[in-house]
């Protein structure tokens, strides 16, 4: 009789419960609005699922069945899958997942590396988009001019958020790795599969 593995319920679990903590802090008005486990849930799942594809598709699932109940109850207060802009944003979380592959080791070195990593590309893929199109596409966007300035401009607003996600990436990947790596010394069946 086959034997369940247990690593990938557990790590199932983690990324879930990032995704739990972040509907349960969720808030429009707060400073540290970005403060949040998806980052160090990226990089945790690019580095600990062996399965390409799980690597991906549970991180960005998590992401996309959270954002479309916190659109539905806090951010825009309808349904919607998609919101304008979100290319940009997956796309900077799957490039999260791929900087989490890239890690050989859990040491606090590559961790941190990692975690500047995630913040600064998300902050320069994501905002681009803003620039490029608007977040919203309502009435409540800030226009930034089409040009360098605008730009500029567009990265020196977000820079508040691009900073609380990088110490939400820090906070939470010294969780998630750390408490994934004790688990691991206490229960061997965690390990990666030889």
């Amino acid at each position: 009789m086959n034997k369940i593995n247990p690593r990938p319920v557990v790590l199932a679990a983690f990324i879930l419960a990032a995704g739990i903590f972040r509907m349960a802090t969720a808030s429009t008005h707060s400073s540290l609005s970005s403060f949040t486990p998806l980052g160090a849930m990226a990089l945790f799942g690019g580095f600990y699922y062996s399965d390409k594809w799980k690597a991906y598709l549970l991180p960005l699932l998590t992401l996309w069945i959270t954002d479309i109940f916190l659109n539905r109850y806090l951010f825009l207060g309808y349904w919607t899958i998609f919101y304008q802009g979100a290319a940009w944003v997956y796309g900077s979380f799957a490039f999260m997942v791929f900087i989490g592959q890239q890690m050989k080791v859990v040491s606090v070195r590559n961790i941190a590396i990692a975690c500047v990593a995630a913040a600064v590309s998300h902050w320069l893929i994501t905002d681009f988009g803003v620039w490029l199109w608007g977040c919203t596409g309502t009435s409540e966007d800030i226009p930034y001019t089409k040009d360098f300035s605008g730009l500029i401009d567009c990265y020196r607003m977000a820079f508040p958020s691009m900073r609380n996600l990088l110490i939400g990436n820090f906070v939470f990947s010294a969780i998630f790795f750390g408490s994934f790596e004790l688990m691991q010394k206490r229960f061997p069946q965690l390990s990666p599969a030889e």
